[in-house]
C-alpha cells in the first residue's frame, strides 16, 4: 500500500473507531450475537426438521460476540492513542495500529471470512425448509421447528442481508465520490 493512501486509511479508521457514536453502535449491535446465542441454546432441541438452525443462532452469536468484543476493544485503544495526541509524521512508519498488531488483523479476518460462510450456510438452512410446521402433526412429530425459534431466525438473516446492503451501498457511494473528488482535483 502506497505510503499516502496508507496514511489516509489510518486517519479515516482512527477517526470512526474513536467516535464515541460508533462505540455505542457496537455496545448496541452487540445485542443481535448475544440474543442469538441465547435464542439457540434455549431452543436446541426445538427444531428436528432442521436442526442446524438453532446450532447456526448459537454458533453465529458466540462467534459474532468476539467479533464485536474485539472491535469495542480495538475502538477504546485507539480512542486511548487519540487522547494521548499520538500524531503520525510521514517518517513514522512503525506508529500504525495494524502494522503493530497484525496478528489481531488476521483474527478480524478469519472471524470476519467464518462469520460470511456461516451467514450463507444459514440462509440455506432457514430457508430450506421455508415455513416449516409449527405444531409437531401426530403422524409425524419429528415433523416441526419452533415457531419462536424459526421467525427469530428468519429476523436475524433479514436483518443481516438489510446491513450488509447498506455496507455494500455505502461502500459503493463513498468510492464513486472519492473517485469524482479524485479526478476533479487532478484537472
Amino acid at each position: 500500500m502506497s505510503g499516502g493512501l496508507e496514511k489516509a486509511c489510518h486517519r479515516c479508521i482512527s477517526k470512526i473507531a474513536s467516535n464515541a457514536c460508533f462505540i455505542f453502535a457496537l455496545l448496541a449491535f452487540l445485542a443481535l450475537p448475544l440474543s442469538m446465542a441465547f435464542v439457540g441454546m434455549k431452543f436446541l432441541e426445538d427444531c428436528p426438521t432442521e436442526p442446524l438452525i438453532p446450532l447456526y443462532l448459537l454458533v453465529g452469536g458466540i462467534i459474532g460476540s468476539l467479533k464485536v468484543s474485539l472491535l469495542l476493544y480495538d475502538s477504546t485503544k485507539m480512542r486511548q492513542l487519540l487522547s494521548k495526541s499520538v500524531v503520525i509524521d510521514d517518517d513514522d512508519d512503525d506508529e500504525y495500529p495494524w502494522r503493530q498488531n497484525a496478528h489481531k488483523y488476521y483474527i478480524h479476518l478469519i472471524l470476519s471470512l467464518f462469520l460470511f460462510i456461516w451467514f450463507i450456510l444459514g440462509n440455506y438452512w432457514v430457508f430450506s425448509i421455508y415455513l416449516p410446521n409449527f405444531i409437531p402433526p401426530f403422524h409425524q412429530p419429528q415433523d416441526y421447528c419452533d415457531k419462536t425459534l424459526y421467525l427469530f431466525a428468519v429476523s436475524v438473516l433479514v436483518i443481516s442481508h438489510s446491513v450488509l446492503f447498506l455496507l455494500v451501498f455505502c461502500s459503493c457511494c463513498i468510492y464513486v465520490f472519492s473517485r469524482q473528488r479524485y479526478t476533479a482535483e487532478e484537472d
